[in-house]
């Protein structure tokens, strides 16, 4: 809701009369993503299962977190937005599609794989159709007040959403997060995997000539993932420990390196435009 104070009916509309860059963030989340993916982690000495769990956190869409970034750093929010809705429904269908390739590839093995269809609708209509609705009608009646709202959620905003993931990623089941710490050595595959594919994406956005915002825009969706939903279907559909440590440890820090990785981007559109001034 406080971010979408910071919207109009156009944004939404733009995205409708200009598809290419949603488009772009599809494309990436359903092709690129998963080639990455298994091209970054299939020649490895890694555990199948480890493998396995980062295909699966890449197969997730972005959840709030990335449109709370894209709000933090004044990229297209509107774009963040439709995208987490739109992937977020995708893969329902592209993530038990990966995830088996994955298992038959690394482990030799195929499970049924299925996400809760209705769940899913109504989770988006909750958490970003619905309030991102109520934040642009009060925007309307009420502009004055959400512009002066507009600066100190930029602040609230990301330290709410950091409290919320903390306790959804430490608090949640301290039993079974007990051997976190043998599971530190996943950092440093979880960062080059969260860059590789960012930057991947962001040199793919940019030979589409898109907008400088919607490059780094669309890289940050791709690069912080819902990691809830790769840990569920981890532990309760597949039932394996060692894969949802992955997403674990990738939620856990990935946050920080995508706010950074955006803010470096959009620097360097800043740079690129002023730069382009001058001629």
């Amino acid at each position: 809701m406080g971010m979408g104070l910071s919207l109009e009916k156009r944004d939404f509309s733009n995205i409708i009369r200009f598809p290419r860059p949603a488009l772009t963030g599809i494309i990436s989340q359903v092709f690129i993503l998963p080639l990455v993916v298994f091209l970054l982690f299939g020649f490895t000495n890694l555990s199948p299962f480890v493998k396995v769990g980062f295909v699966l956190i890449t197969a997730c869409a972005g959840g709030s977190a990335t449109n709370v970034i894209t709000h933090l750093l004044k990229g297209n929010l509107a774009l963040s937005i439709s995208l987490t809705a739109i992937n977020s429904l995708i893969v329902l269908i592209t993530l038990p599609l990966i995830v088996n390739l994955a298992l038959i590839l690394f482990i030799g093995d195929e499970r049924t794989v299925q996400l809760n269809v209705y769940s899913t609708i109504i989770n988006i209509f909750l958490t970003i159709i619905i309030p991102t609705f109520v934040g642009m009608v009060i925007r309307n009646y009420f502009f004055r007040f959400a512009i002066k709202a507009q600066k100190p959620l930029r602040i609230i905003l990301p330290l709410i959403l950091f409290a919320v993931f903390f306790v959804m990623i430490f608090l949640k089941d301290n039993d079974s997060h007990d051997g976190i710490k043998d599971y530190l050595y996943l950092v440093p595959w979880a960062l080059l995997l969260n860059f590789v594919s960012m930057l991947i994406v962001y040199i793919f956005s940019r030979s589409m000539s898109l907008g400088g915002r919607d490059n780094f825009t669309i890289s940050i969706e791709v690069g912080l993932k819902n990691s809830i939903v790769g840990i569920y279907v981890a532990e309760t559909l597949l039932n394996n420990y060692e894969m949802a440590m992955v997403s674990v440890v990738y939620g856990s820090i990935t946050f920080f390196s995508t706010l950074l990785f955006g803010y470096l981007a959009k620097r360097i559109e800043l740079w690129g435009y002023g730069y382009r001034n001058l001629f």
